[in-house]
């Protein structure tokens, strides 16, 4: 029995190493909207955003405008957790050295008002990005 299943392993692997390449090659997509394209161009990766120095807050450019975030803001928040109050809660955000949430943003026992639960919503992460968005030639003359 040990024979045989050590034959049938062998067969296995044989087979798992038979020599088939994949296609390296890819077919051109047909799309009616976009006419034939090819997926397979690669181009350089883009450069990284830099972030304002820690410590530095970023000015507003107009009144009531909500603060923008200076560093990256991918942390999870849903219904069950909001990342950003590990840091930024009235409680830790003096030794974090973190701006405090606003009182506005609080209900009357300094728990978060639901209604301000998605910070994302208002506040952006601000980043100096070294690409151009978009090509733009535009001339004023």
């Amino acid at each position: 029995m040990k024979k045989l299943l050590t034959t049938v392993a062998m067969l296995f692997m044989l087979n798992a190493c038979s020599g088939q390449q994949a296609d390296t090659q890819a077919d051109p997509v047909n799309i009616s909207s976009l006419g034939q394209s090819e997926i397979t161009a690669v181009r350089a990766a883009d450069a990284m955003p830099t972030y304002p120095n820690r410590g530095k807050s970023i000015e507003r450019t107009f009144v009531h405008q909500p603060p923008l975030i200076p560093h990256k803001a991918e942390y999870p928040i849903n219904m069950k957790k909001n990342s950003c109050m590990n840091c930024h809660s009235p409680a830790k955000a003096k030794r974090m050295k973190a701006t405090e949430i606003d009182a506005s943003h609080l209900l009357a026992d300094s728990k978060l008002n639901k209604h301000y639960y998605n910070c994302s919503q208002c506040h952006v992460p601000q980043a100096d990005n070294k690409q151009q968005l978009i090509e733009n030639d535009f001339s004023n003359k």
